[in-house]
């Protein structure tokens, strides 16, 4: 007679448990996954300091000129959690995206130089 194995046991058994081992494992390994492609992404330079454009979003910018997110926050006078692109906020403001980009570089300049 065989002995059934510890994953037909584990079903048979502890089903509930096995279901939820099962996705948290799923869930471990989507951050993980996610977890390596932006520490691959943000290592290249060629994502550091680059040039501001209409359709980064706030923390894009402030992840790229490494401030402090509340800096691009303050200088869009934009509210906690709201993630627009510049050509949007710009859109917003009736304010020509040259001279909110402007704005931006002064910010950025002034948080970099304290």
């Amino acid at each position: 007679m065989s002995r059934p194995s510890a994953l037909a046991y584990l079903w048979r058994h502890h089903r509930v448990a096995l279901i939820g081992m099962g996705l948290a494992l799923a869930v471990a390994a989507v951050f993980a996954v996610r977890l390596t492609l932006f520490t691959i992404y943000w290592a290249d330079p060629a994502h550091r300091d680059q040039r501001i454009e209409g359709w980064m979003t706030p923390g894009y910018i402030a992840r790229s000129w490494e401030v402090e997110p509340g800096v691009i926050r303050a200088a869009l006078a934009l509210e906690q959690g709201h993630r627009p692109t510049l050509a949007q906020v710009a859109e917003a403001e009736g304010v020509p995206l040259p001279e909110l980009i402007a704005r931006l570089e002064a910010a950025i300049a002034a948080a970099r130089a304290r």
